[in-house]
This record gives C-alpha cells, sequence and structure tokens, in this order.
C-alpha cells in the first residue's frame, strides 16, 4: 500500500474504505499541501498565505498558491500577475509563476477580465478547486499553500477530504465573535482528521510610529486561550501594517517585510519536518 495512487479505479486491492483523494496531475511533483482557513472573511487569510508563501521561497524553497477562493480571488492581483496569462498543453494548464518563482493558479488568471463575477453553484465551483489540482501541472513544488474561502462549506470539505494536506494554519482577528468561528474551523478539520499546524492572529495590535506604543485597535486578544483550549499553538501575532495594503494593492507583496511571519514559517517548517521524518 505504499505505492498507492489515490486512484482507485485502477487498483486491485480490497481496502476497507475508498480513497476521496484526487490524482494530483501526472506531470506534477508536490512535496507538502498547507491549507490556510479562516471561519470567516476579512481577516487577512489571502494576505497570510501570500506572505507564507513568499517567504518558504525566499528561504530557497519552491512554492506554490492554490487559489481555491473561487468567488473572491485576490491572489494574482497582490503579485501584480494579469489576467488570462495561463497557457497549456496536453499535459495540462501551466501555472504563472511571479517574479520571485512562485507558482499560482487561480480563476482570476483564467478570465479577461478580473472584476467579472463568478457566478456558480456549490458543486461547480468545488469542481473547478479539484481541476486545479489534476489538471495543473505543477513543477517540483516544496510547500503548496491553498487559499481557501472562509468558513465550512463546500470548498473546504473538498479541499479536505481532495488534497493530501500536511495541516492547516487557521487565520483569525482579535473580536471576540471570531473565537466562535474559529472553534467551527478547528472542529471541522479534527471531524475531518486534518492535523491543524497552528493560529496566526492578524490585526493583532497597531504600533504607532512616532512613540511606538502597541495599540489594540480590535480589542484584546484571546487567541494564546483559544491555542490552549484547543491544544494548538499561536503561531504568530502580526500587527496592523498600511504598508501591506499598498504592496497588495501595487502588486508587489513579495517585497514585505515582516519578521513575525518569519517566526511563523518557521514554526511550520518544523513541525513539516517532523511529520515527515515518522
Amino acid at each position: 500500500m505504499s505505492e498507492c495512487t489515490h486512484d482507485c479505479s485502477t487498483c486491485k486491492e480490497k481496502c476497507a474504505e475508498e480513497s476521496l483523494l484526487a490524482p494530483e496531475n501526472k506531470a506534477s511533483k508536490i512535496k507538502h499541501v498547507i491549507g490556510v482557513v479562516s471561519g470567516k472573511g476579512g481577516v487577512g487569510k489571502s494576505l497570510v498565505t501570500s506572505m507564507l508563501a513568499v517567504t518558504m521561497r525566499r528561504r530557497g524553497y519552491n512554492t506554490a498558491i492554490l487559489d481555491a477562493d473561487i468567488t473572491g480571488p485576490s491572489i494574482p492581483r497582490a503579485f501584480g500577475l494579469s489576467t488570462g496569462c495561463v497557457q497549456g498543453s496536453d499535459l495540462g494548464m501551466f501555472p504563472p509563476v511571479t517574479k520571485t518563482g512562485i507558482e499560482v493558479m487561480s480563476i482570476n488568471l483564467l478570465v479577461d477580465d478580473e472584476t467579472k463575477p463568478v457566478v456558480w453553484r456549490g458543486p461547480v465551483i468545488a469542481g473547478t478547486v479539484k481541476q486545479f489540482w489534476t489538471d495543473v501541472v505543477w513543477n517540483e513544488v516544496d510547500y503548496m499553500f491553498v487559499d481557501m474561502p472562509p468558513g465550512t462549506g463546500d470548498v473546504p470539505l473538498t479541499v479536505f477530504q481532495s488534497l493530501p494536506l500536511d495541516g492547516i494554519v487557521i487565520v483569525s482577528s482579535p473580536q471576540g465573535l471570531v473565537s466562535m468561528i474559529v472553534d467551527k474551523a478547528i472542529n471541522m478539520a479534527d471531524l475531518m482528521n486534518i492535523p491543524v499546524l497552528g493560529l496566526i492572529e492578524n490585526y493583532s495590535y497597531f504600533t504607532c510610529p512616532d512613540c511606538k506604543k502597541k495599540y489594540q485597535i480590535y480589542g484584546e486578544s484571546h487567541i494564546d486561550e483559544l491555542a490552549a483550549k484547543h491544544g494548538t499553538e499561536v503561531l504568530a501575532k502580526l500587527p496592523i501594517d498600511p504598508e501591506l495594503a499598498s504592496l497588495c494593492d501595487k502588486g508587489v507583496i513579495e517585497l514585505f517585510e515582516n519578521t513575525e511571519i518569519e517566526e511563523a514559517a518557521t514554526k511550520i517548517e518544523e513541525k513539516i519536518s517532523k511529520t515527515a521524518a515518522k
């Protein structure tokens, strides 16, 4: 069973349960897949996804982003990738590459106008996400980050079942309401037997550029208590940084500087390495 291709239609083994994992493209080589999720929108999940991919790329890893947020894609804009730039062959679609070498696939790279809404029902959206895995020729990827839409709907369920996730990172913000939403995301991961690598709190505080004092704009943080409750850890507490928004708007997120995300990447790297060594 160590040679399992996750394609049950061609397998002669009599497994107790048929795997729901979708086979990756035969020309792809992907080592680790990490989902980035949030219980609700507006917490900066796509920004965190981008920053993690850039950070790992800076460390010499081949990284990729699968943008599974079909109805609200923002990854291409953050990296300055233009619409309609995807090419393909009999092997499949080739993901566009950013300035620093990060492979990206997003619905906004397939349309001719990024402002056109994707008005599809859940099964079609979920099928598109699976095609980004099966029909895209990903090169030798060390770390793939899957940017998922908020909530616990069709797409997160599809990704949890169809992609060989090494684990997920949950992004939240300090508001009290968010803790309940994070509970839902963690409980869904537990239900699906997906490891939670840790929590990242975005918009955690604002540092005054004049006096350097930290202000908790969105209220007191409870992320540490939440992590302890679920037996996981806080990977990082990210500050409110207007410069990050500016870089995304200009399509040059790869120029960001942030020590907190560096610490989060290190913890993720260590967790993945320990799991792979077992």
